[in-house]
């Protein structure tokens, strides 16, 4: 995935370290067992990571791990599932109607990387990816 790497080389972490939090995020995806990745870059937009299971038949993605582009210097990251995907027992999340593909979605907002928070995040992760064998 050219631009993906592309990304990442171009992406000089700050603070936040929002690049440390998207790359785990990315490796945490790549580990799970039959699953592809799409990317979809829309700069000064956001770049979308969608991971989609090999059995999946009703959707194209099981998740979806946002960089909202908006500044360059201070990117974020919004990861965000099919409801009916995920639980929420810290409730963190939020609801969006129809806001994965038309579809209801929790999304998880991550402004800074957080130690707890990545690990919440790959727990749902692995929770979708579960779920989605469909």
């Amino acid at each position: 995935m050219k631009e993906l790497d592309a990304l990442l080389n171009d992406w000089k972490d700050n603070d936040n370290q929002t690049r440390k939090a998207f790359t785990e995020l990315v490796d945490h995806v790549n580990s799970l067992s039959d699953t592809s990745v799409e990317f979809v870059g829309r700069p000064g937009v956001s770049y979308s990571l969608r991971p989609r299971h090999a059995t999946q038949t009703k959707r194209p993605l099981f998740a979806m791990v946002d960089v909202i582009d908006d500044d360059p210097n201070d990117r974020w990251l919004s990861v965000c599932f099919y409801g009916e995907h995920v639980t929420d027992p810290q409730e963190v999340g939020d609801l969006v109607p129809e806001g994965l593909l038309g579809e209801d979605g929790y999304c998880f907002d991550l402004y800074e990387y957080d130690e707890q928070e990545m690990v919440y995040l790959k727990d749902r992760i692995s929770e979708a990816h579960g779920n989605a064998q469909e």
